[in-house]
């Protein structure tokens, strides 16, 4: 990746009130690999939405906090979004995000065969946050999701897609890219190189 492009990256990145991951078959290694690189001081809040099995309560966000420096907590309905905190969204319920900075939890019909929705967070939070938004869209075996990041980056979000050829599934990220919806193109590994220079964060082994 070019340096002026990183640097672009960078700013953006830096700029954006909050950051999206979302992801499903595929998608856990590069994600957990991401989060469990940032460092405890990290202000910016980050929701985390992988596709769930309705039994797979605990799992995802234990993993999570057992091997992360900043703090890990599964999304509660009306829970205050702050920063230095990894959200991540609940299995049976999709995540909004209200005025006043708060999750609600919903339980409308499934999209894509999937709750929660990486399509339905991606476009409430392009509605409450606009370009203050970056969102990155990762391996996943459906089409989910695409259609969310093409609103955040309608509304000038910084949206960023796992190269399909680099995905362990690439229908979701390949559904991205056929809609335009990614102002960038990324393999995971310098999604996580830019994340490193972005906030000086030291990778674990």
């Amino acid at each position: 990746m070019a340096n002026n492009t990183t640097n672009q990256l960078i700013k953006r990145l830096q700029s954006a009130e909050i950051l999206l991951l979302g992801g499903s078959a595929g998608s856990f290694m590069p994600i957990f690999n991401l989060v469990r690189s940032i460092p405890q001081n990290h202000s910016q809040p980050i929701v985390v939405v992988i596709h769930r099995g309705k039994n797979n309560f605990s799992d995802i966000e234990n993993l999570f906090g057992d091997n992360c420096r900043i703090l890990v907590k599964e999304i509660s309905d009306k829970d205050k979004i702050a920063g230095g905190h990894v959200y991540i969204a609940p299995a049976n319920y999709h995540t909004l995000f209200e005025k006043g900075k708060t999750f609600a939890l919903d339980v409308s019909e499934h999209v894509w065969y999937s709750k929660p929705s990486i399509d339905v967070t991606f476009e409430s939070a392009a509605d409450a946050y606009g370009d203050k938004c970056a969102a990155i869209l990762f391996s996943g075996a459906n089409q989910d999701g695409a259609r969310g990041l093409l609103k955040l980056r309608d509304k000038g979000g910084l949206t960023i897609i796992q190269d399909p050829k680099d995905a362990e599934m690439h229908v979701m990220p390949q559904a991205a890219v056929d809609i335009n919806a990614g102002e960038f193109i990324l393999t995971s590994e310098q999604i996580l190189k830019f994340m490193c220079e972005s906030f000086v964060i030291t990778t674990q082994p």
